[in-house]
């Protein structure tokens, strides 16, 4: 029987996001995915079931032109990817204004803006996904070479709870996921596991909760983390 599910992947041009679309192809779903630059994104168009979009995240202009090309079309997955690593040299010491500002915005605020433009879109009993990383826990002190991502990424898992709060009663699936440590272009080739493995266990996850309702933070295996 054919799956007709559908998904809207925000960043899928590479690594965690073309990932994605590649198990979602592989398991029936219609896929919309978004890239910065189609050009750059042939292993995406490549797959079967693919709509290619451009969306730069950061830019209203174009979020505003995906929302006027998308309308009337529903998902049963949102799952907002798009993320940076930052500067280099994350003390806080040598922080600058324009690097904190692009961090911030890619990594907390748009992906918010994103979820909340095409909320009414995904299907009662459907997800929304944000790609969080465990490093957003504020209970777990580690990694102080990435501190200002690390504080985007809590920043993001607060700004995830404060849009749930906003949506009301729903039976959407909210979910705050950390693909463990993979090996991509900012996880390195020293990560723990491969992109196949991660984004095989998130869709797992995506899986088992369409339909529960609520706020989750776990990792690609389902294990719930500590805010």
């Amino acid at each position: 029987m054919t799956n007709l599910k559908t998904a809207l992947i925000i960043g899928a041009s590479r690594g965690l996001g073309l990932g994605l679309a590649e198990r979602l192809s592989e398991d029936g779903w219609k896929v919309v995915a978004t890239v910065r630059d189609p050009a750059k994104a042939s292993a995406l168009a490549a797959l079967p079931g693919i709509q290619v979009e451009t969306l730069e995240m950061n830019s209203t202009t174009q979020l505003d032109a995906l929302q006027k090309r998308l309308d009337g079309q529903a998902f049963d997955l949102l799952f907002v990817n798009a993320g940076v690593k930052g500067p280099d040299n994350q003390n806080a010491e040598v922080a600058q204004l324009n690097e904190i500002g692009e961090l911030f915005l890619t990594n907390s605020v748009a992906p918010i803006r994103v979820a909340q433009r095409f909320a009414g879109q995904v299907r009662g009993s459907g997800v929304i996904a944000f790609m969080s990383s465990i490093l957003g826990s504020i209970s777990i002190p580690d990694a102080p070479d990435l501190a200002l991502y690390k504080a985007s990424k809590a920043a993001l898992n607060s700004m995830i709870n404060s849009f749930v709060v906003r949506l009301g009663e729903t039976g959407l699936s909210v979910l705050a996921m950390h693909p463990g440590w993979v090996k991509t272009d900012m996880g390195g080739d020293g990560a723990d596991i491969d992109v196949l493995t991660s984004t095989r266990g998130m869709v797992e996850q995506v899986n088992a909760y369409a339909g529960k309702g609520g706020v989750h933070y776990i990792n690609y295996k389902g294990e719930s983390l500590v805010w």
